[in-house]
């Protein structure tokens, strides 16, 4: 799984509530014992946990925090609080009485950066606060049955913990991956295969009706309205929840056959001594995916392989003993790409602006990055952006005798500064040459507040 699914999967809008509605600010309420110790009769009564207040409060705050684009219906979550306010009650009337109708998703699809594209379905700013609401109920029904080798939009877990220990199994000596791409899996999950598993755990027939209609609202793309059998569309909170309902069987499996495997959402590597070990172990998986739960594994995507030479949740590790953990290739093409676009567009704004852009982007990337044993690939990075950002620098010194005097208020003598200034080489050539580094070496761009990938790697290491 890349970064960018694993991110687009971990937008769960959500929500809060009425009654007396917004505005009023509660204590967000974690799992706790007495949730998870929930009787039969209350589950039986769960559509009701769902549209309380505290609830329903604690779901409005997290679809204002994670903001979100607008549904079929075009109302923003700035719109959200004064709709409720006129609405909210019939809502929730709806809700109790089991017969309240979600709108059709919004179809979005996005480049996926090896080619293709992701769909995704976003629903309405009202749909996505009462998914967030089932969330939040549900979680900790579920949350107890999961595997501990299930690390995906968990609470507590993260996909550095997967990493983690993928590299720990590695250290022992399984120096073989089944590397497992399930073929579009949340396009092609089955809806009766899902709900048997929900079912397992609610027994609330309102609530089970609810989801299934999640499950079956239509996807609206250029005004067509095309109706759904399968699948359940990424861009929704529920959306991560199913998927780990749905493939906890596969880890039970995984288990019984006492395999040492890491699982985050639809990503699954699985961990050998050898390759036919390994091949085995891929055919055997893959039948019991296509009976039991009726997804496909992509046979261009998957593999039995050694580590190194494949790529989990963005990392991968070097090719020794010592297994050190690394940064694929593929994720620094991907910073890459991202940092030109925002360069592109920064030609024609000052450099701080630039900055101020990139700047939550190197910091949101080198912190999932963190765990990286190496720190050359990041260097490498920090020189990159600092060659982009002189690179448009000089684009904006338009005329020879401005970089002439710009190049002189930066401290180039007379002489090197109008020799610089007009060598007739392009800006690319002229923003890695030794004028421009001497004009703006990394503390110039350090002054204008840029991020360091390496000073930043280097103090989350000393705090790891």
């Amino acid at each position: 799984m890349s970064i960018e699914k694993a991110e687009a999967l971990a937008r769960e809008a959500s929500g809060e509530e009425a009654g007396r509605y917004p505005g009023i600010a509660l204590a967000g309420a974690e799992i706790d014992a007495t949730t998870i110790g929930q009787t039969k009769s209350e589950n039986h009564a769960l559509i009701e946990r769902v549209v309380a207040r505290s609830n329903m409060q604690r779901a409005y705050q997290q679809v204002m925090r994670n903001h979100g684009a607008p549904g079929v219906d075009g109302m923003r979550t700035e719109d959200l609080k004064s709709w409720l306010v006129a609405h909210w009650r019939s809502v929730k009337q709806a809700l109790l009485d089991g017969c309240y109708m979600p709108q059709s998703v919004r179809k979005v699809d996005i480049p996926k950066p090896n080619g293709g594209v992701r769909t995704l379905g976003v629903p309405t700013v009202v749909d996505r606060l009462i998914q967030q609401a089932l969330h939040q109920v549900m979680q900790p029904l579920f949350e107890p049955t999961f595997s501990e080798h299930s690390y995906g939009f968990r609470p507590n877990r993260s996909a550095q913990q997967a990493v983690l220990r993928a590299a720990q199994y590695m250290r022992e000596g399984k120096r073989w991956v089944v590397d497992m791409d399930l073929e579009k899996f949340f396009d092609r999950v089955n809806h009766d295969v899902l709900m048997s598993r929900v079912r397992r755990q609610v027994q609330d027939e309102k609530v089970l009706k609810l989801i299934r209609r999640y499950l079956q609202a239509g996807m609206m793309s250029d005004g067509v309205v095309e109706a759904r059998v399968e699948g359940t569309p990424q861009g929704g909170p529920l959306s991560p929840l199913l998927s780990n309902i749905l493939l906890t069987d596969l880890d039970r499996e995984l288990e019984k056959r006492e395999l040492a495997f890491c699982r985050y959402a639809d990503d699954c590597n699985i961990y050998v001594n050898s390759k036919r070990s390994g091949q085995r172990i891929m055919d055997g998986v893959k039948t019991f995916l296509t009976k039991r739960l009726k997804l496909t594994v992509s046979e261009a995507k998957s593999a039995v392989a050694r580590p190194w030479e494949r790529k989990f949740l963005g990392y991968s590790v070097t090719h020794n003993k010592q297994t050190k953990i690394r940064i694929a290739p593929e994720s620094l093409k991907r910073l890459k790409s991202k940092v030109k676009v925002l360069c592109r567009q920064g030609r024609g704004q000052s450099v701080q602006t630039t900055i101020q852009r990139l700047n939550p982007v190197l910091r949101g990337w080198i912190n999932y990055f963190q765990y990286s044993q190496g720190l050359r690939a990041i260097e490498e990075m920090d020189v990159w952006v600092r060659h982009r950002l002189r690179d448009i620098i000089w684009r904006q010194w338009k005329r020879p005798k401005t970089r002439e005097s710009r190049l002189r208020a930066l401290g180039l003598d007379a002489h090197r500064a109008w020799k610089s200034s007009v060598n007739g080489r392009g800006p690319w050539w002229n923003a890695g040459a030794r004028h421009m580094v001497s004009a703006c070496p990394p503390k110039y761009f350090t002054q204008l507040g840029l991020v360091s990938l390496v000073v930043t790697y280097q103090n989350l290491q000393r705090a790891i």
